[in-house]
């Protein structure tokens, strides 16, 4: 039985200028561009192997140990795609085997919470297509495989790339134009770094798409911040990166989230994404920039409660120390064991409950886009381990 068999890691991306609206919902094209950062696949990542073999008759998806079978059109969408790719480079060379007409095999796993709000589908769909592109030897660039990721999960193309990260809305009906592109690379900013605060490892209520179907539908608010308030911020924050002036980028970064969730309020019925918790978060951040007289951190959350607080590397001991101080009682803090000792006790006072609300901490940094690995969740019958 000869079975091909390739596998990769890909990492989750948080955007940092929201995503939220399509001009064509079957396609995934966005009523706006958005900027991510990609974050360490250490602490958040996908791992998907995919096999192939004449033998397999059918197309079959395994996630987190569970049969989940090739249900969703988006998924078919992707596979259709990246098959019929692998046909074009068949047809120039007879020579190959024809991996196209056989059925794939699809094992994925997360090291975190699934649809908890961690932007699991983004590193998902970057995960599966990059394994199958490996899979099939395909030659397209990322940005040329960002847009079949963009059709399984919109923010799934801008996982592609490491480090920050732009999806370009594009304006061609049939999305041709509509990809991720690379605004800067890790190394051009690595002190960044990233807490995130799981609020709710629950599933959340309103699903992204749902949401954004009932916003664009209803809201007067969203056409004047997709017309007006991003285009103008997607420059800027783009600007902001490309100089490293966190002030800046921390800035837009806090406004484009309140502006996001601002226009989920304005829909109807309204959209709650955030709870109590998320909301002290929120005050605690402005509370510490205040005392600092300059932004040293910058809050985002994406559509569910979990904060994800963005700062830079010489301001760790303050930023961790206050979150520290009131959430030190949450799993998660073993990373920086060592590090605990430095951090600068704050005497903002804050709600002392407040840790109650939170299940855990994940501390991270960026990272690159997808890799290559020998590690394997298939067996050697093509089937999960």
């Amino acid at each position: 039985m000869s079975i091909f068999t390739a596998s990769a890691t890909a990492p989750v991306n948080i955007a940092t200028l929201k995503y939220w609206g399509k001009r064509d919902k079957t396609l995934n094209l966005p009523t706006n561009s958005s900027i991510s950062v990609t974050l360490d696949q250490n602490d958040l990542r996908t791992l998907t192997s995919a096999a192939t073999s004449p033998d397999f008759k059918s197309d079959n998806l395994w996630l987190n140990g569970k049969e989940e079978g090739i249900k969703g059109e988006r998924t078919i969408a992707c596979l259709r795609d990246l098959k019929k790719l692998r046909k074009e480079l068949e047809d120039q060379n007879p020579s190959l085997p024809k991996l196209s007409e056989w059925g794939l095999h699809i094992v994925s796993e997360n090291n975190f919470p699934t649809a908890a709000g961690l932007a699991s589908s983004a590193a998902g769909f970057a995960a599966l297509v990059s394994a199958i592109a490996k899979l099939y030897e395909l030659p397209q660039s990322m940005s040329e495989i960002s847009k079949i990721a963009r059709k399984g999960s919109g923010s799934a193309c801008r996982s592609l790339f490491g480090g920050y990260v732009a999806w370009e809305m594009g304006d061609k009906e049939d999305g041709s134009d509509s990809k991720a592109v690379e605004v800067a690379p890790v190394d051009h900013w690595p002190s960044m770094k990233a807490a995130i605060l799981v609020v709710s490892d629950d599933k959340k209520d309103t699903p992204s798409t749902t949401g954004m179907q009932s916003t664009v539908a209803t809201s007067d608010l969203f056409q004047y911040r997709i017309k007006e308030v991003v285009p103008k911020r997607f420059e800027d924050m783009k600007k902001a990166i490309q100089d490293r002036d966190f002030e800046v980028f921390g800035d837009l970064t806090m406004k484009d989230s309140n502006s996001f969730h601002a226009v989920c309020l304005d829909s109807v019925p309204p959209i709650f994404y955030l709870n109590d918790t998320s909301k002290k978060i929120i005050k605690l951040i402005h509370k510490l920039n205040e005392q600092e007289g300059k932004i040293v951190a910058a809050y985002t959350f994406d559509a569910g409660p979990n904060a994800v607080v963005y700062y830079e590397e010489q301001n760790e001991n303050k930023v961790l120390g206050l979150i520290h101080k009131y959430f030190s009682k949450v799993p998660g803090w073993e990373k920086v064991t060592e590090k605990k000792s430095q951090f600068i006790d704050s005497n903002i006072e804050f709600d002392t409950d407040a840790y109650k609300g939170v299940s855990r901490i994940i501390l991270t940094g960026i990272g690159p886009g997808p890799q290559s690995t020998d590690q394997s969740l298939v067996n050697d019958k093509g089937l999960p381990k």
